[in-house]
C-alpha cells in the first residue's frame, strides 16, 4: 500500500520531517495583523522579538477544512493513502477540521487525534514511520498508534510563566510568585489536555535534574527505541545537561533533540524544556 504519513506543524519533529518524508500541514501564527505559516515563514525568534517590542503574544489558528481538503487531495491524487496526526483535539480545532475534510476521501485518509502536542505527537508519527518501513498496512498503523496514545509521556517545564500568563493559562499572582520564588511547574498532558500539578523550585538546571529523576521513578518500564528532548530555544548548557542526565537515568537507543516551532513557543516562551517518550 502506498502510504503517506502527515502531521500538523505542532509535531515539532525538526529535521526528522525531511528524513522520514512526513508531510506537514502548518498552523497559522498571527502577529498583529499579519498571518504566518508555522515552520514556513516564521521562526521562534520572530515570536521573541514581537513579545519584546509589543508585550503581546501571537494568536494561532488551525487550517480550514478547505485547506485540509487540498492538502489531503494532493496525496490522494498521487494514489496514496494518508495517515494524518493532529495536535490534541482539546488544544486546537485542527483535528476536527481534518476529520471533516477526510470525509471527502472515504477509505483514503485516516485522521488520528494524538491527544498530545509537540514531540509527544511526534513520537506517534515516528512510530508510524517505523511501522511503515516494516511494511505494515494503514489500518494496523492506525490501530497501534491509537493504542499508544495514553502511554506517551508529554511533559515539560517552563523557565518563566510570562507567556502562560499572557495566554490566559495562569493568574498574574501565580506568574509573579513563580518568577520571584523561582518556581517551575511541571506541565503535562493528561487525556489530551495540559495540567500543572508538581512544582519544582530553584534554578532551571536544578529543576530539570529533579524532573528527570521523577520521570525515571514514574516510568520504570518504557519503550527504549527513542526519546525526544524538545525545547523552545533553551540555553545550550541546559540542553546538554538534560541529554547527559537522560543518558544516565534511562537506556534509550537514541536521544533526539528538537526545537519547538512557533506555535508551541508562542504558548510556553523561551527556555522551556521537556523529555518525551513512550512508556509501557
Amino acid at each position: 500500500m502506498n502510504i503517506q504519513l502527515t502531521a500538523d506543524s505542532t509535531c515539532d519533529l525538526g529535521p526528522y520531517v525531511e528524513e522520514r518524508g512526513i508531510g506537514i500541514m502548518p498552523l497559522s501564527v498571527i502577529l498583529g495583523e499579519q498571518s504566518y505559516r508555522d515552520g514556513v515563514d516564521i521562526v521562534p525568534k520572530d515570536i521573541f522579538d514581537y513579545y519584546e517590542k509589543t508585550g503581546g503574544l501571537p494568536k494561532t489558528a488551525a487550517p480550514s477544512i478547505g485547506d485540509f481538503e487540498e492538502f489531503f487531495g494532493n496525496y490522494v491524487e498521487e494514489g496514496k493513502t494518508v495517515i494524518h496526526y493532529n495536535i490534541s483535539a482539546k488544544s486546537s480545532s485542527s483535528h476536527a477540521y481534518a476529520v471533516e475534510a477526510a470525509k471527502k476521501f472515504p477509505g483514503r485518509v485516516y485522521v488520528v487525534d494524538s491527544k498530545a502536542l509537540s514531540s509527544g505527537q511526534g513520537l506517534l508519527v515516528m512510530k508510524a514511520s517505523d511501522m511503515l518501513s516494516e511494511g505494515k498496512e494503514a489500518e494496523e498503523i492506525v490501530v497501534v498508534t491509537n493504542a499508544l496514545r495514553p502511554k506517551v509521556n508529554t511533559s515539560f517545564i517552563p523557565d518563566r510563566l510570562d507567556y502562560l500568563y499572557k495566554g490566559g493559562r495562569c493568574s498574574r499572582m501565580t506568574m509573579y510568585a513563580a518568577n520571584v520564588l523561582k518556581i517551575h511547574p511541571l506541565i503535562e498532558m493528561q487525556d489530551g489536555q495540559l495540567v500543572a500539578e508538581t512544582k519544582y523550585r530553584g534554578s532551571m538546571q536544578k529543576c530539570i535534574d529533579k524532573y528527570i529523576d521523577d520521570l525515571a521513578i514514574k516510568y520504570p518500564v518504557y519503550d527504549k527505541r527513542r526519546c525526544f528532548i524538545t525545547h523552545s530555544s533553551a540555553d545550550k548548557e541546559l540542553v546538554e545537561f538534560a541529554k547527559k542526565k537522560v543518558a544516565e537515568k534511562f537506556d534509550f537507543q537514541e536521544i533526539l533533540e528538537t526545537v519547538a516551532g512557533s506555535v508551541i513557543t508562542g504558548h510556553c516562551g523561551r527556555n522551556t524544556l521537556g523529555v518525551l517518550f513512550i512508556a509501557k
